[in-house]
């Protein structure tokens, strides 16, 4: 029997799946900067025995990157530079494929190219500045806030990739993933990121003094959680990934943002739902073609 009748090749039933998952995530540049980022000739910032890859490449991002976007939002200056600038409702699957991008070309590009997305994303900081409802100034450029963007990140990554990974780290690991974040976030202009899990966990209770949840984290929170812009059939799936997300916020971010309890509990007490999707994108993902 052929891997194509039997759903294991790339025309099967596996390989199809895989194709689309990673449409959705990469967009329609996606295989030529996968080709890219990938065969480019050169060093780069992290070597294959690297953490970074380990979680970065692992299916658990999904949820990571939900639970990342929630908690980012609970920083009013940070929420009101996304709301303003980032057209995340007009177009959030142009927003996920750039920042899905940019952590692939820095976490598995040659140097250059890493280098390259990075003052990209510098360029377009300095034009990312306004003032929110209460009166205050912000920039995207700001390290503080950047600051801020990345120990959320990292935070839910790691977590997230903890608790649905397929090879969860040991302790020096953990360590070893968040110093190697330190890299990117030092390129990006944050200030002094965190490089271990006490560093990390001081960085977030520097900053909560800081998190509140503003009506348009809330509305955020809604459309992640309730409203995202899938097909139907798309949706169950979808809806165990953004529970499993939710359930590892802590409580008091669950709180602020309005999160059903219903939710919450429906993940408590079946994980296995959000552990089932993963495991299957990571199927899936794991037969997709190579250009």
């Amino acid at each position: 029997m052929s891997d194509a009748s039997n759903g294991r090749g790339p025309r099967g039933l596996r390989g199809r799946v895989g194709a689309a998952v990673f449409a959705r995530v990469a967009g329609p540049e996606g295989p030529a900067n996968r080709a890219r980022i990938h065969g480019a000739p050169g060093p780069r910032w992290f070597g294959p025995d690297r953490p970074i890859r380990r979680v970065h490449g692992d299916a658990a991002m999904f949820v990571g990157g939900l639970r990342a976007l929630l908690l980012q939002s609970l920083h009013p200056l940070a929420m009101a530079a996304v709301a303003e600038h980032s057209g995340y409702r007009g177009d959030p699957w142009g927003r996920l494929h750039r920042t899905s991008t940019f952590l692939a070309v820095t976490t598995y590009g040659a140097d250059a190219d890493a280098r390259a997305a990075v003052e990209r994303v510098r360029r377009v900081h300095e034009h990312v500045r306004g003032t929110d409802a209460a009166g205050r100034t912000y920039r995207a450029g700001d390290p503080h806030l950047l600051t801020w963007v990345h120990i959320a990140e990292v935070e839910s990554f790691l977590r997230c990739h903890q608790r649905y990974g397929a090879a969860p780290l040991d302790a020096a690991g953990c360590d070893a993933y968040i110093a190697d974040t330190a890299r990117v976030a030092d390129a990006l202009g944050a200030e002094s990121p965190p490089r271990s899990r006490a560093e990390l966990a001081e960085a977030l209770a520097r900053y909560r003094p800081e998190l509140r949840a503003i009506p348009e984290a809330r509305d955020t929170a809604r459309f992640l959680l309730r409203d995202p812009p899938l097909p139907p059939a798309a949706r169950p799936a979808y809806a165990a990934l953004a529970a499993g997300a939710a359930a590892t916020l802590p409580d008091w971010a669950r709180s602020e943002l309005g999160v059903p309890r219903r939710r919450v509990a429906q993940a408590t007490v079946t994980p296995f739902a959000t552990g089932a999707v993963v495991r299957t994108i990571r199927w899936a993902m794991a037969a997709r073609p190579r250009e």
